[in-house]
């Protein structure tokens, strides 16, 4: 089978596809054709060098895929042969609290992860694709649907009348704009470009800022909603928009913190934090109850994930030069 190998963390070099042999299923795993890879942040970040957690050198990339289920070895029962899947991005963590060892075995960064023709899995690390969403579609589901829905429902649920905020035009954001419209939520955006804003109004967005012409765009945000703030905000870029984040939020409300895009920035003044009289909550993706919760949303509201550009396995380098570009709407997805 082919597949890609990141060799090291200096450039786009460093990953290099490889012909090495099919796995086999074993006792209660399944073997995957892997139909469709998404990437996520973590994933330029790792090839930078730049991924704050622990990762390793010579691993198979990706942490999301979809696929079909091609074999199964002895005591398998959730899954036949031709079924459709798609990956959990904690493989171990099937709901409740998150394990303590979920993230030191994440895919891409501590074991061989989805950038490959053929893989091989535990069958309670994969779940049932939603039928109206094709293997590219469902292959952006595992990281940034699961993470922009624990963001809405984690520990309050959103719903009709409140407030979200989401930053920028990546996959998490767009998710967390289609989930909050569903769920009845208005919904203020941040960009910097005005075609993108354009095209976040179409998503439902109900106000849009362009934070280059607003860098103060916390004020902006209490001015949209009569001094009140916003309920939730799906806090994506870190350092560099927390200070803005603290302003924007309503007393009672939440800051979902799930990324570090903006690496650069004063980071979070306590003061700040204890004077907003919010809760600031960081967390990692989620279960796969929560995935299959958004498997289920997915098929029940007929969302369908926005993509940004589908590329071919081959052009898996094009692929990632792409995300890094920063010009995407909704996620970039590579055809196995």
């Amino acid at each position: 089978m082919k597949a890609y190998r990141l060799l090291d963390f200096r450039s786009l070099d460093d990953l290099q596809q490889c012909e090495e042999e099919t796995p086999r299923p074993q006792r209660g795993e399944v073997l995957i054709r892997v139909r469709a890879v998404s990437l996520n942040y973590r994933d330029i970040a790792m090839l930078g060098n730049r991924y704050p957690l622990s990762h390793r050198k010579g691993l198979v990339p990706t942490s999301d895929g979809a696929g079909e289920v091609v074999d199964v070895g002895p005591d398998v029962h959730d899954f036949k042969i031709g079924d459709r899947v798609v990956g959990l991005f904690h493989a171990r963590w099937f709901g409740g609290r998150m394990p303590m060892y979920s993230n030191q075995r994440g895919y891409g960064s501590e074991n061989d992860g989805w950038l490959c023709e053929f893989k091989v899995v535990s069958q309670e690390a994969v779940v049932h694709m939603p039928d109206n969403l094709s293997f590219e579609e469902a292959a952006t589901l595992p990281c940034a649907a699961v993470t922009a829905w624990n963001a809405l429902s984690g520990t309050a649920q959103i719903r009709a009348g409140h407030t979200v905020l989401i930053q920028g035009t990546g996959g998490v954001s767009i998710f967390a704009l289609q989930f909050a419209r569903v769920l009845g939520a208005s919904v203020i955006a941040t960009t910097s470009s005005a075609a993108k804003a354009e095209r976040l109004r179409q998503f439902g967005a109900s106000e849009v800022i362009n934070y280059q012409e607003e860098p103060h765009w916390g004020e902006r945000v209490r001015e949209l909603t009569q001094g009140k703030g916003v309920d939730r905000i799906v806090e994506v870029g870190g350092p560099g928009t927390i200070a803005e984040s603290l302003r924007a939020i309503a007393p009672g409300g939440e800051i979902a913190s799930i990324g570090f895009l903006s690496a650069q920035g004063a980071g979070i003044d306590f003061l700040a934090l204890f004077g907003s009289l919010a809760t600031f909550r960081p967390f990692s993706v989620g279960s796969r109850e929560t995935l299959e919760d958004v498997c289920a949303i997915m098929a029940m509201s007929n969302i369908k994930p926005a993509i940004d550009r589908i590329f071919e396995f081959n052009d898996a380098r094009a692929a990632y030069a792409h995300l890094d570009s920063g010009s995407h709407f909704g996620k970039v997805v590579v055809r196995c």
